[in-house]
């Protein structure tokens, strides 16, 4: 593997000609695409900026570079992360956390004013459309709206999570790299998860490993032992790992913006016989279903699969969501296929199993790896879960 796996400034360029090809069919002069350091995935789609604390967007005209806005103290992370070299500050994306106007004397400031005023120089506005709008606060998406009196701002998501579904050979290598440094980090969770032990303890060995690495961020740790296994997305508190406790332990280790997520249901020393059978009915489900992953299969055969084996094995109460999602930028992204769907599965397709059962008697747990759609088997992205589920199979 090739650990220096990223994407290149070429491959930004291609994507925001995609987009204004898209632009150009819809009649739109300009792409508004908004992030911040929670919902990262569309501006890094396209910018491969990421804001700490702060806001930020990529501002597409129809002629002309993007134009990447940033909160004046992401500046310098602005021009180290993102090829795009037109970058201007606005106070419209300061801090987020704090309603004080704060004063930033070094840093030349503009506003979405001056910027669209600047476009208007080369082209007409009529039309914008905004991706990322779900993931913006009311007062951007007003001081959007003030900026541009009688233009049309148009919510084009689609456009986007359209483009992510098939991933480039650069995305699946960073992917591919996330996974490898995952896979080194949950070894470590599991040999921490020993009685005496508390569950920090366990989740900082993995956290620790992971960053060693190379992670870019742990974007989550869930971890639940025994009883606490039924909080589903818990944390990682100061109890105790006890002898006989069921762990349910998600990592989610993050490369070049690129997130697998590993999880692998296991008991801390001798497990007893409901709690074999209830792992055992999580680990068949998916071998079941993994043939299931292939160009041209209808993603919602794969989720019928395994809500049959589940039936089958007498936990038809114990599943609540989809056993598969996409994965890139986002831990979870399109698709997300209910058993309906009749969508296919496409060649470059990354998809992480979500395999769950939960509040049964012994508890609830779940197995998470990723995968690369091809046109046979699909492609693992963690070689440890396999490893771990050939070990089950065979015992």
């Amino acid at each position: 593997m090739d650990h220096l796996a990223h994407i290149p400034a070429s491959e930004f360029a291609q994507r925001v000609d995609r987009i204004r090809h898209e632009m150009l069919k819809s009649q739109l002069d300009i792409c508004f695409v908004y992030g911040d350091e929670y919902r990262r995935e569309y501006l890094r789609y396209v910018s491969n900026y990421w804001p700490i604390f702060e806001r930020g967007a990529l501002v597409i005209p129809k002629i002309g570079e993007p134009i990447l806005l940033a909160a004046p103290e992401g500046e310098e992370v602005a021009r180290e992360m993102s090829p795009w070299t037109d970058i201007r500050l606005t106070t419209n994306f300061a801090c987020v956390t704090v309603p004080d106007s704060i004063e930033f004397a070094l840093a030349e400031l503009t506003s979405f004013n001056a910027i669209f005023a600047d476009i208007r120089k080369r082209h007409p506005i009529d039309t914008v459309g905004v991706i990322g709008v779900d993931a913006m606060s009311p007062t951007v998406y007003w001081a959007l709206e003030a900026a541009l009196p009688g233009v049309k701002l148009a919510h084009v998501n689609d456009l986007i999570v359209e483009m992510r579904l098939t991933k480039s050979a650069n995305e699946i290598a960073c992917l591919k790299e996330a996974g490898r440094i995952c896979d080194l980090a949950y070894e470590k969770l599991i040999a921490a998860c020993v009685s005496g032990n508390t569950e920090r303890q366990a989740a900082a060995a993995a956290e620790g490993a992971a960053r060693a690495a190379g992670a870019e961020y742990v974007p989550f740790t869930v971890f639940g032992s025994g009883k606490r296994s039924d909080s589903i997305v818990g944390r990682a508190t100061n109890k105790l790992i006890e002898e006989g406790d069921m762990l349910m332990a998600s990592l989610a280790v993050q490369y070049e913006g690129y997130i697998a997520t590993v999880e692998w249901p296991f008991v801390v020393g001798k497990m007893s016989a409901a709690q074999r059978h209830f792992i055992d009915a999580i680990i068949v489900a998916e071998e079941q279903a993994l043939p299931l992953l292939r160009a041209g299969v209808e993603q919602g055969a794969f989720v019928r699969k395994v809500h049959e084996h589940f039936e089958r094995s007498g936990y038809a109460a114990n599943y609540v969501y989809t056993p598969l999602h996409g994965i890139g930028y986002a831990e979870a992204e399109a698709p997300y296929p209910d058993s309906m769907n009749t969508n296919v599965f496409r060649v470059g397709m990354c998809v992480n199993t979500d395999i769950s059962l939960f509040r049964s008697t012994v508890g609830s747990n779940r197995i998470e790896e990723g995968f690369v759609i091809r046109d046979g088997e699909p492609e693992a992205l963690s070689p440890l879960v396999r490893k771990l589920a050939t070990e089950w199979l065979m015992d």
